[in-house]
């Protein structure tokens, strides 16, 4: 699909990543863009159109499909890192990823597919990870959710291909966003980012592949555990 033209929700497009495809989409022409955050008050670009919703919440979910009937790409960016671990952390974080990674992403989807459908089948885009690829054990919480929310997206993939919708996933690595503030490693440029997700929208891809750190772990599954995780051979002595 083109997006000069489209009419885009943007979930997250408060911040980070989100508001960087925000802008992104109205560089490049968009008839309309909602910048979705939980305060649509902390939404700043120009010409975005704020609006509330926490995808966590059903109700809010229901409302913003209501007020949106006139998307044509629907942008899932929404999301938390509660860096918990596999052996340690509440419980409760594991739940709060999945809340927001997988439950809030299906959530939209299905609000927003019948929208979708009626304006033409359009495209959805869910931001994902390297990490939907391969486990920290020190981020369980977050590397799990991606997982699932992979999975999500790719039956997404499938059954909204008889609507004429195109479902895209964004793989990357660290970004330069509040998020990954902490981490001392090479980071991506999130606005860099958007670009090439809006890049590959355009051109009908399913996976947009945004740094080389990502390419090496899609390709490394097809190696099996003992190539993406080192340790397994260091603690076998």
């Amino acid at each position: 699909m083109q997006i000069e033209g489209a009419v885009a929700l943007v979930t997250g497009g408060n911040r980070g990543l989100g508001e960087q495809i925000v802008k992104a989409l109205l560089e490049r022409g968009a008839a309309k863009v909602y910048a979705a955050a939980r305060n649509p008050d902390s939404v700043r670009t120009p010409g975005a159109v704020p609006l509330a919703l926490d995808i966590t919440d059903p109700d809010s979910v229901r409302a913003a499909a209501e007020q949106a009937q006139d998307v044509t790409l629907l942008i899932n960016n929404a999301g938390i890192s509660t860096g918990s671990g596999v052996l340690d952390g509440e419980l409760d974080a594991f739940r709060r990823e999945m809340d927001t990674h997988v439950f809030g992403t299906l959530a939209m989807s299905r609000a927003f597919a019948p929208a979708l459908a009626r304006n033409g089948g359009g495209a959805l885009l869910n931001v994902l990870s390297a990490l939907s690829w391969i486990a920290f054990p020190t981020s369980a919480a977050y590397c799990a959710a991606k997982s699932a929310e992979w999975s999500v997206t790719n039956s997404l993939r499938v059954q909204l291909a008889e609507q004429q919708t195109l479902v895209t996933s964004l793989h990357v690595g660290y970004m330069d966003t509040d998020m990954a503030a902490k981490v001392d490693a090479p980071k991506s440029d999130p606005a860099k980012v958007a670009h090439l997700a809006l890049d590959g929208i355009e051109a009908g891809e399913y996976e947009v592949l945004a740094d080389e750190i990502s390419g090496q772990v899609r390709a490394g599954l097809a190696a099996g555990p003992a190539a993406l995780y080192p340790q397994l051979a260091q603690a076998r002595g």
